[in-house]
């Protein structure tokens, strides 16, 4: 989609629709269809803001035929309730226009308010609302959207807006190209496929991207990794992507669990709960989204991705409740539940990229366990971690970023669940706080390291659109991940 500015009004605006924020509260709400109807003229819009029952609130939208001195085809009234943040608003009325255009082509956006953070916000709700996964769509029609957008009362002269439409589309790009991943089957996308896409993605970008075959998972004796792919007939693959700039001011590890498909190992999954598991690799497509996302904005931080992947299956040599194995990091570990696989993925993983690449801080993206849905719905991760600074930092990053986060304790009253008889672990605890026995298994592979886990099962992947997620793949966390680089000092 191209994206410029225009110094004219939305009055002006020759685009085929136009998107207008119109607040809740009677007062408000009548000030802002009066001020539309000034232009459209008397009558033309409230009677069927009223028959619409449309009053301003949040994701509430009315599509009506321009009329009167408006130049435009179609207006799009967006409501965004008692909403103050020019930023949010911004970016509710990119979305709204992207979605609702079909037959349209161009589209115009009013901002409450003009200024670089704005029209990055603008842009990436044009870009992510544009989004549409068609690859195996014969009606390619179907997901039509705009093809151009202006943003309108912005002065040309003012310093940085162009700047801001490229953040915002190279963020929006990298939150699609992870959606793309997630979305995909799973016949299509595995461990090895997986890689050609990072590997080919990091070369258009002038990255460094190295993969590791199995024989050579094997000879860095991440045991754990290979004990998950024991079922499958597809070989795993560890993914290393680096961007590195000149002067770097930090070093960032983001480690993704990209388990292409998790059909539950001899613990096998209910059929039902089955069909989704090709969004078990969310965490990685986060993790390569956020370093793609760095390098096209070019941030002045050393950011790598780090992903274990393989599939979860239930092949003759399968991994069994009751095995033994010898992590990276030299712990033994006993399996007790094959489908709490992802873990056992990432420790191997979290070894390595603490040993051989010294992180200032370590940040790992996973579906890890239903429990997290349980605790807190499908809606909203949760971020674990014992630094405060870095837990407040990025709590400050999602919420400029829409992107909801929930930090929950890791309680060390129950490491004593994860005591083993045979073995120096059992990977999986009692029946209570699951998620939260989940990251302290992952917590026993970090050592000294600044490190976050954040379990995203909920929203990396929902049943129907929410607020900033679409139906399907939904890319969350690159935004937030990006937003937390830009604000290293």
């Amino acid at each position: 989609m191209k994206i410029s500015l225009s110094e004219g009004t939305w009055d002006k605006s020759t685009a085929d629709i136009v998107a207008l924020a119109v607040p809740s509260g009677k007062t408000k709400l009548n000030r802002a269809l009066g001020r539309i109807e000034a232009v459209t003229g008397r009558g033309s819009i409230k009677p069927l803001a009223s028959d619409e029952r449309f009053a301003g609130k949040v994701a509430q939208t009315l599509k009506v035929a321009a009329a009167g001195k408006a130049k435009s085809r179609w207006l799009l009234l967006v409501g965004v309730g008692d909403e103050e943040d020019a930023g949010k608003i911004a970016w509710s009325l990119g979305h709204s226009l992207a979605l609702a255009a079909r037959a349209q082509k161009t589209g115009a956006v009013e901002l409450p308010l003009v200024d670089v953070e704005t029209v990055r916000a603008a842009t990436q709700g044009l870009v992510a609302g544009a989004y549409r996964y068609t690859e195996y769509k014969s009606d390619k029609e179907a997901a039509a959207t705009l093809s151009s957008a202006v943003i309108v009362g912005a002065p040309k002269a003012r310093r940085g807006l162009t700047a801001a439409i490229r953040a915002g589309q190279a963020v929006a790009e990298s939150v699609n190209f992870a959606r793309d991943l997630v979305n995909r089957p799973p016949n299509d996308l595995n461990p090895v496929t997986l890689a050609r896409a990072a590997s080919s993605e990091s070369r258009k970008l002038g990255l460094s991207c190295r993969v590791w075959n199995k024989a050579r998972i094997q000879k860095e004796g991440m045991n754990l990794l290979l004990a998950v792919n024991k079922g499958s007939a597809i070989e795993p693959r560890v993914i290393h992507v680096v961007y590195k700039p000149a002067r770097p001011k930090k070093k960032v590890v983001f480690v993704g669990k990209g388990l292409t498909f998790d059909a539950g190992g001899l613990c096998i999954k209910p059929a039902g709960a089955m069909v989704d598991m090709k969004c078990d690799m969310a965490g990685a497509a986060t993790t390569l989204g956020i370093v793609f996302a760095a390098a096209r904005l070019k941030l002045p931080v050393e950011v790598h991705a780090v992903i274990g992947s393989t599939e979860n299956m239930t092949g003759a040599k399968a991994y069994r409740p009751g095995d033994v194995y010898k992590s990276l990091e030299g712990k033994t570990v006993e399996v007790i539940n094959t489908d709490a696989e992802g873990r056992l993925v990432l420790a191997d993983v979290l070894t390595w990229a603490v040993r051989k690449l010294k992180p200032d801080f370590m940040i790992d993206h996973a579906t890890l366990t239903g429990a997290c849905l349980v605790a807190l719905g499908p809606w909203r991760a949760a971020l674990y971690t014992d630094d405060d600074k870095l837990a407040s930092k990025y709590l400050d990053a999602s919420e400029g970023e829409g992107e909801s986060f929930w930090r929950l304790p890791l309680d060390s009253d129950l490491r004593s669940t994860l005591k083993s008889p045979i073995a120096d672990l059992k990977h999986v605890g009692g029946r209570f706080g699951g998620s939260i026995t989940a990251a302290l298994f992952l917590k026993e592979f970090v050592g000294d390291t600044t490190w976050m886990h954040l379990d995203i099962a909920g929203p990396a992947f929902v049943d129907r659109p929410h607020g900033r997620l679409p139906k399907g793949g939904t890319g969350f966390g690159v935004a937030t991940g990006v937003r937390f680089l830009e604000g290293i000092r």
